[in-house]
């Protein structure tokens, strides 16, 4: 009777619901059903799509089924879609409700193609899934993809039936940090310990199908400069050097200019007298492209990213002005999705309340995240600092060449997908050491370069640095070291021919009741490893304003041209954010906190800076 009852057990459905997390947000509730309706590709956008997010079903896998038979029905266990495994929202919740690691998963769905897609190529896309996707349509596989942060997309015509019910199947393999597998991951780990999380495996950003032409405009590269300079490559799907024509809008609905071409080829014009995009005037022009029969929209903004010797300092430039830029740490965790955040709301409240602050950059730290949030950066006006997913190192693990290769590929995949976007304007290879081994950033540094000379590099954050890239980047809790004459022995000392930058700093923390803290012993344990714990919400207070106080005073006597505070929000069993992790306590002393944060920009601006007018909302 028990053998019976567990070959049944995976037919057996479990109808959704969101499962208690170990914290939760307002958001997490109301999240509903029909998750993300917004569209998931803001920068190459078509009137027709469908989304194929909300509830799926799912199972448990193995890994040698990825070699038989393609499972096909219910899989036995309702899931949300997008979601990671691991959270409450998915309604699995892996790892917290007893059904331990999950390796290897099934995921299952249908669609329907409408009658009036016949004729049309069809393309399914991914925003992303951790780790690798193997996905199938009505039993045949269409694409399998590895890498847990970046977008993807098939063309499934062949293996579409118009009018008629569709199944859809995806297996995920996720071997986050378990032995013997070294993968790009982040803050991710199969055992949560203070500045390590809890990890996220599966269908984490949006799904959906367009139909398209045969030829058809695949992904688009697309940059304007500060002269009004538009260079704009249009891939078409069949390369097939077809005539293409480009129209940039001016607020007023008159076309600004227009460019020709053909696809696979970089197309240059010019529009007059652009508005320029920064963070206090983050200008954006909407943008047509024309392939053939395929029309996307999409939008650009007019900016220069450069560096350049400003009153004898090397200095980053923001349409040949150094700009001062300071930011978070921002890991983009969720106690309720852990990667995905719960609605769009949500995802804006945290840059809403960054921006009230003063703040004009972001690190986006070892993470990337959906298409939506920097299109968001791009629309508020956020200098973005991104970084390459670190390797896992919790284990103590080194890459061999193999493991060194994926890494060196995804962070290519990385810079090639997202360099249109305005608000990223550094990339970052490696973070504190993590995963580097040797100095494979000189090699690298260079190869990012080669793909997009229109950006900073940072090539290693905090120390092991061996003079490749943009930045000297210095960290150091609580007290900056910011472009100084002294600093400590960990990171390397500044190097006037480079850009001095402080990482990280601050990390200051505050302790708050169990009913804004992530409700796991460990990570309750963890919070004792605070770099400073401060014991009410004023001394924390208190003392970031000497700490930003002491950074100004570098800003104004040294090489200091930015700066990232730790961080966004908590995070676990860290109690150092802005923000609680549930969203419910904002920290900062808001008029403190902007009368600090303007000093910094006014410090800079007397050592040849740019003029701040506002940052604020």
């Amino acid at each position: 009777m028990l053998l019976a009852l567990l070959i049944l057990a995976p037919l057996l459905s479990t109808s959704y619901e969101v499962k208690t997390p170990p914290l939760d947000t307002p958001w997490t509730y109301t999240a509903g059903t029909d998750p993300w309706p917004e569209y998931p590709r803001p920068q190459q956008v078509r009137d027709r799509w469908q989304s194929l997010n909300g509830i799926w079903s799912w199972r448990n896998g193995a890994a040698d089924e990825l070699n038989g038979p393609v499972p096909t029905g219910n899989l036995g266990t309702d899931v949300l879609v997008p979601s990671c495994l691991e959270s409450g929202l998915s309604g699995v919740m892996a790892n917290n409700t007893g059904n331990g690691t999950i390796l290897h998963s099934w995921y299952q769905t249908t669609f329907n193609v409408t009658e009036d897609w016949q004729g049309e190529n069809i393309l399914i896309n991914f925003g992303a899934v951790d780790y690798q996707a193997t996905v199938f349509v009505n039993g045949q596989q269409v694409v399998q993809h590895t890498g847990g942060y970046l977008r993807f997309w098939a063309d499934i015509t062949s293996a579409v039936k118009v009018g008629q019910s569709n199944e859809l199947v995806v297996f995920v393999f996720d071997p986050t940090d378990s032995e013997p597998y070294v993968v790009p991951i982040g803050k991710q780990t199969l055992n949560p310990s203070h500045i390590f999380y809890t990890p996220c495996t599966g269908i984490w950003q949006q799904v959906f199908i367009e139909p398209v032409p045969a030829d058809h405009i695949e992904w688009i590269d697309l940059d304007g400069d500060m002269n009004g300079q538009v260079n704009i490559t249009v891939h078409s799907a069949n390369n097939s050097s077809s005539s293409v024509t480009v129209k940039v809008w001016a607020d007023d609905g008159q076309v600004a200019a227009t460019g020709t071409g053909s696809s696979d080829s970089p197309i240059v014009f010019e529009v007059a007298n652009p508005k320029l995009w920064s963070p206090e005037s983050p200008t954006l022009y909407n943008i047509t492209v024309t392939l053939g029969n395929d029309t996307v929209a999409t939008y650009t903004g007019f900016r220069t990213v450069g560096k350049g010797m400003v009153n004898g300092m090397m200095r980053p430039l923001l349409n040949g002005e150094f700009l001062f830029t300071f930011g978070p740490l921002d890991q983009g965790f969720w106690p309720d999705g852990i990667y995905t955040p719960p609605n769009y709301e949500a995802m804006v409240f945290d840059l809403k309340t960054l921006k009230s602050l003063g703040m004009n950059m972001i690190r986006k730290h070892i993470k990337v995240e959906m298409d939506l949030f920097y299109h968001a950066c791009d629309t508020m006006g956020f200098w973005v600092i991104q970084d390459q997913p670190a390797l896992n190192i919790q284990n103590g693990a080194e890459p061999n060449s193999t493991q060194q290769d994926v890494f060196n590929s995804q962070l290519f995949e990385l810079v090639e997908k997202h360099r249109s976007f305005p608000s990223i304007c550094t990339w970052v290879i490696y973070n504190e050491g993590w995963g580097q081994v040797g100095a494979p950033e000189l090699y690298l540094a260079p190869m990012v370069r080669s793909l997009d000379p229109t950006r900073l590099i940072d090539a290693t954050t905090g120390w092991n640095w061996h003079g490749a890239g943009d930045y000297v980047d210095n960290h150091h809790y609580s007290e900056p070291q910011c472009g100084t004459p002294f600093y400590s022995i960990a990171s390397s000392p500044y190097d006037p021919n480079y850009i001095g930058f402080q990482g990280e700093f601050g990390g200051i923390g505050n302790n708050v009741s169990i009913d804004h803290l992530w409700n796991v012993q460990q990570a309750i344990n963890g919070i004792n490893q605070t770099y400073e714990l401060d014991a009410t919400v004023e001394i924390w207070n208190y003392r970031a304003h000497l700490i930003l106080d002491e950074l100004r005073q570098q800003t104004e006597m040294f090489a200091c041209s930015g700066a990232v505070w730790t961080q966004t929000t908590d995070v676990e069993g860290e109690v150092n954010g802005f923000l609680t992790y549930d969203r419910r306590i904002l920290r900062p002393n808001i008029t403190q906190w902007q009368s600090d944060i303007y000093a910094l920009y006014q410090a800079a601006a007397d050592r040849g800076g740019r003029i701040i007018i506002s940052t604020c909302l």
